[in-house]
């Protein structure tokens, strides 16, 4: 979460006070101050209401946005969350290993 609040960055906030001082003769004065602001700090990111959803798109500064129901997709039948069937399993990936075919064409590139 760390990440994603420095991935958000600071808003500045302008403030500008006035003063007035009255003695012998009267003395104004103006105090202009930047002040810098998490736009989400790390608790605020850890209570996010789950349906809401932080949207980062080239060229747009991050925003709140509502979270896409995936249920809606045309596709979602396609998923893991619909059908278990459909999750990929590393470990069965992994144990196929590469089948070489005597009628694949290979190129040997020596390395070193």
């Amino acid at each position: 979460m760390k990440d994603l609040n420095q991935a958000l960055g600071k808003e500045t906030i302008d403030t500008y006070n006035t003063g007035e001082s009255k003695g012998r003769g009267e003395s104004h004065s103006l105090n202009y101050q930047k002040l810098g602001h998490d736009l989400m700090s790390i608790d605020e990111l850890g209570v996010m209401d789950g349906s809401k959803c932080i949207l980062q798109l080239r060229g747009v500064r991050p925003f709140l946005s509502n979270q896409y129901d995936l249920t809606k997709h045309p596709n979602y039948k396609l998923t893991a969350g619909y059908d278990k069937k459909n999750e990929f399993d590393i470990e069965k990936f992994l144990k196929q290993g590469l089948k070489l075919r005597p009628e694949d064409q290979y190129e040997v590139v020596n390395v070193g």
